[in-house]
C-alpha cells in the first residue's frame, strides 16, 4: 500500500469468506474503490474459509490495536459476531460494511445497509461504546437462545447445503423442525437472587431492541434493552401448531400479546437446565455447543463501534 495513504486509522477489512469467491472479488474491488480515493490505509485480511475467521480476525485485530487501527467486519450479524470479538479482545474499534439478510446490529446504529454508503460513511465514523452480551464469555450483538431455535438455524443450515439457498427452503426446513420438535427444556432460572422453574420449548436473550420490537416485545422490556439491560422471552410449554401460530404472531409483530409468552429485562441470568449436561446454543445465528449452568449477561466491558457522522446515518427502522 503507497505510503501516502493514511487519511485517518488504517483499515483492517475482514470479508464472510462464505460469500463465494464472486461475490468476495466485486466487494473488494468495491471498497478498494472507495478507499483509495479517500487516500485512506486499507489491508484485506486473507481468510480462506470459514474455519479461518476467527484466527484471521484476532490476528488482524492485534495489528490493528498496535498501530491504532480499526477492524471492518464485511457481512452479516455471525460474521460481524466473530470479527467484534477479535475487535474487543484486542481494544481496537470494529468497522461495519454490512452484507446480510437481516443487519439488527448495524441498522441499530444507523449504518448504512449498502455497502457502497456504508463503506464512504465508515471514512468519517469515531468510535462509540456500545453495549454487548455475553453467555458464559460467549459475546452476542444481537441474541443469544436456547433449545427450539438453535435447532431451526442448524436445520436450515443443513437444508439449504441439500437444496440450495432459497428462501422456499428455510421455509420448508423450519416447518419440518416444528413438527418433528417434541423436547421441552426445564430451566431453574435465578434473577436477583430469586429462584423460579420454567419449562419452555426455547429461551431467548435479546440485545437487540430493533428486533425485540419487530417481533411485538412490549414496550416495557424493549425500552430498557441497550441501556445496561437485555430481554429475556420465553415460550410456555404448548403444542405444534400453538407454536406455529407463535411464529406467525411474531412474523406479525405482536409475539408480545400473546398468553403463552412471558419476557422480562434483566442484566444478570442464571439458567440451569435439568437432565442436560451439554445443550445447543445460538449466538448471532452461529450455533455451538455450550455446559449448563449458563450465566448470561450485558458485558462488563462494551465494544468500541465506529458510528456513522449524524449526517450520514440512516434512519432506524
Amino acid at each position: 500500500m503507497p505510503p501516502e495513504l493514511s487519511q485517518g486509522p488504517a483499515l483492517f477489512i475482514v470479508i464472510n469468506p462464505a460469500s463465494g469467491q464472486h461475490g468476495i472479488t466485486q466487494t473488494r474491488e468495491l471498497l478498494a474503490g472507495i478507499f483509495l480515493e479517500a487516500g485512506r490505509t486499507h489491508h484485506f485480511v486473507p481468510v480462506a474459509s470459514p474455519r479461518e475467521l476467527q484466527p484471521a480476525s484476532e490476528q488482524a485485530a492485534a495489528q490493528a490495536a498496535s498501530c491504532g487501527g480499526v477492524l471492518v467486519a464485511v457481512g452479516g450479524d455471525g460474521t460481524i459476531n466473530t470479527v467484534a470479538g477479535a475487535a474487543r479482545d484486542a481494544g481496537c474499534p470494529l468497522g461495519l460494511v454490512p452484507g446480510g439478510t437481516f443487519n439488527y446490529f448495524a441498522r441499530s446504529h444507523g449504518i448504512p445497509q449498502d455497502q457502497e454508503a456504508a463503506a464512504r460513511a465508515l471514512l468519517r465514523a469515531q468510535p462509540v461504546d456500545v453495549q454487548v452480551g455475553e453467555v458464559n464469555g460467549r459475546l452476542f450483538l444481537v441474541n443469544a437462545s436456547l433449545g427450539l431455535y438453535p435447532q431451526l438455524l442448524q436445520d436450515r443450515e443443513a437444508f439449504k447445503k441439500q437444496f440450495g439457498r432459497y428462501r422456499w427452503v428455510a421455509v420448508l426446513s423450519g416447518l419440518v423442525t416444528l413438527f418433528e420438535w417434541r423436547r421441552q427444556l426445564v430451566l431453574e432460572i435465578e434473577l436477583d437472587g430469586e429462584r423460579t422453574v420454567l419449562t419452555t420449548p426455547t429461551l431467548f436473550a435479546g440485545n437487540n431492541r430493533l428486533q425485540l420490537e419487530r417481533i411485538g416485545i412490549e414496550e416495557a422490556v424493549t425500552g430498557r434493552v441497550g441501556e445496561g439491560r437485555l430481554a429475556a422471552v420465553a415460550a410456555r410449554p404448548i403444542g405444534t401448531l400453538a407454536m406455529l401460530g407463535l411464529l406467525l404472531r411474531g412474523a406479525f409483530g405482536q409475539l408480545g400479546d400473546a398468553d403463552q409468552v412471558q419476557s422480562f429485562a434483566f442484566r444478570s441470568l442464571t439458567v440451569r437446565v435439568r437432565g442436560t449436561r451439554k445443550l445447543k446454543l445460538a449466538a448471532d445465528g452461529e450455533v455451538g455447543v455450550v455446559t449448563p449452568p449458563l450465566q448470561f449477561a450485558v458485558a462488563a466491558r462494551p465494544l468500541a463501534l465506529m458510528l456513522p457522522a449524524q449526517e450520514d446515518r440512516v434512519p432506524v427502522e
